[in-house]
Parts: structure tokens; C-alpha cells; sequence
């Protein structure tokens, strides 16, 4: 039988040394790597089952390089070093995606639980998507692609509420459905209501219904969604925009099943499977008193965080062919080729909308081409091309001082503005924490960020 393999990152050797002599004992075989590129490219390489990974390294942050290790062709399980008394570390790493962490110095003792669990999950779980799993109209497969479908796999074996956290346009409402077509309820409704959309005075009466004459225009009895969805899938789209009098009256319902219609005196049964989404941090909304706690509680029994589109490596390839072959279909037009530069250009740009931004990108490129065989980058909107030319152009080059006594030529503007960037939000940092008192729950709710985010920021900066 094959022991299983483990790569150990970091700088410190005799801290490494040390490692690898304890994960030995433990069965493993293990190797050892300096820096996060010599770390990277020896996970490439090899087939390791985990990745101890340090976070302070000489070439960067290990958290930066959390994904690509997962990418790597093994997709091993990564196990992230902390220092001692540095929760903020360990929360960053769960945060970003890391299976579990390990507090510095790293014994025997404080090794053995979080590497078996890791090895376990290792070997058990699938490679491949289970079979037969309807993807609901999701393209991509890209490993963060993979990883939510497979989350999204296992919740749809259960009935436990599910959060989907995602910025907009990253598909919170495909993959809910594909949560649902997966589910023992995919006979029965999948009710979607989005929760910005509704006048906050209309909010209780379509999610509850009302009886005929309950209020002006009111002429007819109307069930209400919540009814409609029951013994199948409710979807609240945008949660967090939802009114705090109806998150009361909705709490009651995943409570006891149980709803009065809207000037109605019998109450209503409604069982159902709710599935919810919100592009916002519901845990700061919670603090700044927007959100009711215990209504959290109910709805992340599973998370499901979606990837920026950015994020998602080799989908936006995949991503526009399909839209390209989907559009000349559904139009009777003839089929397109996309040219490299035209796929290099939606490479290079940062899609703010993700896929819902891409797929109005292709959509204006095939208006534009008309009868154009090829795809290129000058079929593109035209923000994308100028965010593209003003990204790819250095500033004018003049002579400049350096420390050295040396001409040097100016930094481009793209540095200019990062380093712009850098010092509003060093300021604004400095700013925060004198007006708080260095107390984070408050940061949190005057700045509107979440606690992970600004633990981010003050390690960024090097702020206490």
C-alpha cells in the first residue's frame, strides 16, 4: 500500500526538519520546500495527498497561494501554519479555503488530529463529480467550479437550508436550482423570490398571501410564494434585503411550518426546503442590528461561497465559447470562430459583473461583428477595451532621481494609482481605529466590512 505523501512549506528549515521527522512517524512520507514557488512547483510535479503550508514566507503569503496549491493536479488537502495567539490568522485561513489549521510550534500532539482528518478526507472524497449530477445550465471546470458543485451535490442530499454567498452575477441563482434538480424535491416547485425587488409593503403579503378584501386591491384570494413552494424549494434571492418585521414573521415559519395569511384567520402549513442568497455579509448586517441573528442561524446549516469570475482559471475560455454557440443558435445565425487575442482580452480584464457581465460582453460582440467569421477584441464594449488599453499602457517615461543619484523612469500609472489606493486606505485604517479604539466589532460596523476583511487589511498594512 502507498503512504500517503505530504508537502511541507516553509522558510524556517529547522522548523521544517522538525515537521517532516513528526509527520513521518506518523506514516507519511514527506518533502520540504523553502519558498512558495519552489513549494508550487514541486506540488505541480508530485503527487501529494496534503500541503503543510506556513503563511509568512519570503516570496509572499501563503493564504495568496492557498488556491493554486489546491489546483495542483493531486487537489491535496492544505493545512495552514499559525502562530501562537493569532486567531486572526486561523480565522483567514478557514476563510480562505483552507481544510484546517495548525498552531505554531507544531507538535506531535497538534499535528496528528488535523492531518488524519485531512488524509481521510483526502482519499474518501470524489475526484470526479458524481455521476449523472444535472448542472442546471452551470458551465465551467475550473477546480473552484468543481469544489462548489460538489458542496452543492452534498447539500442537495439533504434537506438542511443552504446560503449561498456570492458577488453579483456569479450564478447564485443556477447553482440553487441545481441544488433543487438534484434534491428527492425536484418534481415538486422552485419558487424564486427576489427579496430587492419587492416593495417593502408588499413583501409580507406575496410571501404569505392574503384573503380577498385584506386591503385595497386586494379583489382576489392570493396563496402567497411561501405556499407555493410547499414539499418543494423555496429560493429567497438577496436575502439580507428583506425587511427585519418580516425576517420575524419568516423565522416563525422555519420554526413551526405555520403562517397566517395577510388578513386571513386560520393559519397555513407550508413545508418546504429554503435555499437563500445575498452578494452582503450577513454576520456585519447582524451587528449593525439589520439582520436577526437567530434567522441566520437557520439559513447557513450549509454555506456555499461562489467564486469571482476572475477566480474561476480556464472557465472564461469555456464560458464564451458556449454563449457564442448558444447565441447563433438561438438567433439562426451562422456560427462565429473567437480568435486568441479576442480569448487573451477577456483573460487580461477583471469582469466586476463576473458571468453575468461576460455573457453582455459576447452579446455586444456578436451584434457588433455581424458578418464578421471571427471574434476580436475590437468587438468588445467599449469600457472593456478602454479598462484594457489604459491597463496595458505605461505613463510617459521622463527622467527621475532615484535614491542612488541615478535617473530612473517614472512608475506607471497603474502604480501610481495601486500606491494612490494604498494611502487613501492606510488613512482611512488609521482613521478607523482612532475613532473606535482599536475595537474591531465596532470597525466592523461603522466601516461596513467583515471582520475577516478587516483583519486583512490591518495585516496588509502592518496595523496592530
Amino acid at each position: 500500500m502507498t503512504l500517503p505523501r505530504v508537502l511541507i512549506v516553509d522558510d524556517d528549515a529547522m522548523l521544517r526538519d522538525a515537521l517532516q521527522t513528526a509527520v513521518e512517524q506518523l506514516g507519511c512520507t514527506t518533502d520540504g520546500a523553502g519558498t512558495l514557488k519552489e513549494g508550487l512547483a514541486m506540488a505541480e510535479t508530485g503527487d501529494y495527498d496534503v500541503v503543510i503550508l506556513d503563511v509568512r514566507m519570503p516570496d509572499g503569503s501563503g493564504l495568496d497561494f492557498l488556491g493554486r496549491f489546491q489546483e495542483c493536479p493531486s487537489n491535496p488537502e492544505v493545512i495552514i501554519l499559525t502562530g501562537v495567539g493569532d486567531p486572526d490568522g486561523a480565522e483567514l485561513a478557514i476563510r480562505s479555503g483552507a481544510w484546517s489549521y495548525i498552531a505554531k510550534p507544531p507538535t506531535l500532539n497538534k499535528i496528528r488530529l488535523p492531518l488524519q482528518r485531512a488524509l481521510e478526507h483526502h482519499r474518501g472524497k470524489s475526484k470526479l463529480l458524481p455521476l449523472g449530477l444535472k448542472r442546471s445550465g452551470i458551465i465551467g471546470d475550473s477546480r473552484a467550479v468543481r469544489r462548489c458543485l460538489d458542496l452543492a451535490a452534498q447539500a442537495a442530499a439533504t434537506d438542511a437550508s443552504v446560503l449561498i454567498t456570492g458577488e453579483t452575477g456569479t450564478g447564485k441563482e443556477l447553482f440553487a436550482r441545481a441544488i433543487h434538480d438534484n434534491s428527492a424535491r425536484v418534481e415538486e416547485p422552485f419558487v424564486v423570490v427576489d427579496c430587492a425587488a419587492l416593495p417593502d409593503q408588499l413583501v409580507e403579503s406575496q410571501l404569505f398571501g392574503y384573503e380577498r378584501g385584506a386591503f385595497t386591491g386586494a379583489d382576489r384570494r392570493f396563496e402567497g410564494l411561501v405556499r407555493q413552494a410547499h414539499r418543494g424549494t423555496l429560493f429567497l434571492d438577496e436575502i439580507g434585503e428583506l425587511p427585519l418585521v418580516v425576517q420575524k414573521s419568516f423565522l416563525r415559519v422555519l420554526q413551526d411550518g405555520c403562517y397566517r395569511p395577510v388578513g386571513g384567520v386560520k393559519e397555513v402549513r407550508s413545508e418546504f426546503r429554503l435555499v437563500v442568497a445575498t452578494n452582503r455579509d450577513l454576520d456585519a448586517l447582524v451587528e449593525q442590528g439589520r439582520f436577526r441573528q437567530d434567522l441566520l442561524f437557520r439559513v447557513r446549516t450549509m454555506t456555499l461561497n461562489l467564486p469571482r469570475l476572475k477566480d474561476r482559471h480556464g472557465d472564461i475560455a469555456l464560458l464564451c465559447r458556449h454563449f457564442v454557440a448558444r447565441h447563433c443558435r438561438l438567433s439562426g445565425l451562422p456560427a462565429k470562430r473567437v480568435s486568441p487575442d479576442y480569448l487573451d482580452a477577456l483573460d487580461n480584464y477583471d469582469w466586476p459583473g463576473n458571468v453575468r457581465e461576460l455573457i453582455h460582453a459576447v452579446e455586444r460582440s456578436l451584434a457588433v461583428a455581424q458578418n464578421d467569421p471571427v471574434l476580436v477584441p475590437a468587438h468588445l464594449p467599449t469600457n472593456i477595451r478602454v479598462s484594457l488599453a489604459r491597463s496595458s499602457v505605461p505613463s510617459h517615461e521622463s527622467p527621475a532621481m532615484s535614491d542612488t543619484g541615478t535617473t530612473s523612469p517614472l512608475q506607471s500609472l497603474r502604480k501610481v494609482r495601486l500606491q494612490a489606493v494604498a494611502d487613501v486606505e492606510l488613512r482611512y485604517l488609521q482613521d478607523l481605529l482612532a475613532q473606535t479604539g482599536g475595537d474591531i466589532q465596532r470597525a466592523c460596523a461603522l466601516s461596513g466590512l467583515s471582520r475577516a476583511r478587516l483583519y486583512a487589511l490591518l495585516k496588509k498594512y502592518d496595523l496592530p
